[in-house]
């Protein structure tokens, strides 16, 4: 994500012409006062989007002192909207020329950083240039540079760097995006990629699949045990647990739980091969969540990650499942990124938004969406536990 400018920071927060603000002025209007207020809604987004498209107000906005650091902020939101892939590229440029690690040690001088990333001069000063910019890198002495405040912290989220190396196969479903939204690109990399449930996929695709969630795994599961611990409960079966990244995880909060593990067989293979430092051993099971019977005994089911992956019926036939599986009072978790309620969240709708569409299947759903697919599985008292990185994951928790 683009860094905010420094001079945004100390920018008067005007947001008479903003969407978000906007929306929630007539959202609340409305609420207050009934639908009369609607008319009247209407004819304020009207008024903001006159302006918005009016040069001349966008040049009395630029010579305005008081209006021109506001002008300045909207300008290179604009900007950033357009430079977008941009920025990205460069982010994917140093971790696939694995930068982050080579200046993990110390600042390294250009010329060093050139030939160990096999770059001509000319070309490694437009990375490091690009790269100081988003702060990825920082310059620290004449032709010398560190890592910055973003590079960073990648560093202590390898996750982030497996998705970024991830993104190849996105990148190139984007590449028509239009095309993608009209459904007439038939076989996306997405579709093909995570293809993992069928047998003649069992090898590549779901070793490629298990390695990714079990890189990005691990930051969802500090989320989930952070604002949720799970000492009360005697049995956890996790389902569509990849490798156990999350169980293993569990462990290290609830020692005493019980960790039943159930997917697909050859997944199910993986974390048996994993070495796991807690008393008891995890429990597999494999088999397919939409046919198999789940294992039995368990008081709680989480869903880390994997009803955002399904469509409506699928997601409520496997809500279903889990239900039937469980005894009365037990509980069910569900764990993943949430689209949110009304305004429109770039992590959730755009990013994740797009991501699903081009895997052809699943969707982000708000809280509200979730609540009611819970509520058709047999599901009640579904509560939302506050997570410290929502656009990271979200959670409902819920009773049977």
């Amino acid at each position: 994500m683009r860094p905010e400018p420094l001079i945004n920071r100390f920018a008067p927060d005007t947001r008479v012409v903003d969407n978000a603000s906007t929306a929630s002025l007539v959202s609340v209007t409305s609420r207050l006062f009934g639908a009369r207020f609607k008319h009247w809604g209407a004819g304020l987004f009207e008024w903001r989007n006159r302006l918005l498209a009016d040069p001349d107000f966008h040049r009395r906005a630029r010579r305005n002192p008081f209006m021109r650091l506001v002008a300045r902020r909207r300008a290179r939101q604009l900007f950033d909207l357009c430079a977008g892939f941009v920025y990205s590229q460069v982010l994917a440029s140093c971790v696939e020329l694995d930068l982050f690690e080579s200046l993990a040690e110390g600042p390294r001088h250009r010329d060093w950083i050139a030939r160990h990333t096999g770059l001509e001069s000319e070309s490694a000063d437009v990375l490091l240039r690009s790269a100081v910019s988003l702060k990825l890198l920082e310059k620290r002495g004449e032709d010398t540079y560190g890592l910055g405040i973003h590079g960073a912290a990648l560093r202590a989220n390898p996750g982030v760097t497996s998705m970024v190396q991830h993104h190849a196969f996105f990148y190139r479903d984007l590449k028509d995006p239009v095309s993608l939204l009209r459904n007439e690109q038939q076989d996306t990399m997405l579709s093909a990629f995570w293809d993992y449930s069928h047998e003649e996929a069992a090898g590549a695709s779901q070793a490629h699949y298990s390695e990714l969630m079990h890189a990005s795994q691990t930051m969802v599961a500090e989320q989930v045990i952070e604002a949720y611990p799970l000492r009360e409960y005697q049995r956890l079966l996790d389902v569509g647990g990849g490798d156990g990244t999350f169980l293993r995880s569990v462990a290290q909060s609830a020692p005493d739980l019980d960790r039943v593990l159930f997917d697909l067989p050859a997944v199910v293979e993986r974390c048996k091969a994993t070495p796991d430092a807690a008393p008891r051993p995890i429990e597999c099971h494999g088999g397919n969540m939409f046919v198999d019977p789940l294992p039995p005994g368990a008081d709680i089911i989480s869903l880390v990650r994997v009803i955002h992956d399904h469509d409506d019926d699928q997601a409520l036939a496997l809500l279903t499942r889990c239900h039937q599986a469980l005894p009365p009072g037990g509980s069910i978790l569900l764990a993943e990124p949430m689209a949110v309620e009304d305004v429109g969240d770039p992590a959730s709708d755009a990013y994740f938004g797009f991501y699903l569409h081009a895997m052809r299947r699943g969707r982000p759903r708000t809280p509200t969406e979730l609540k009611d697919l819970l509520q058709q599985a047999g599901f009640v008292r579904a509560v939302e536990v506050k997570t410290h990185l929502p656009m990271l994951v979200r959670m409902l928790v819920a009773r049977a």
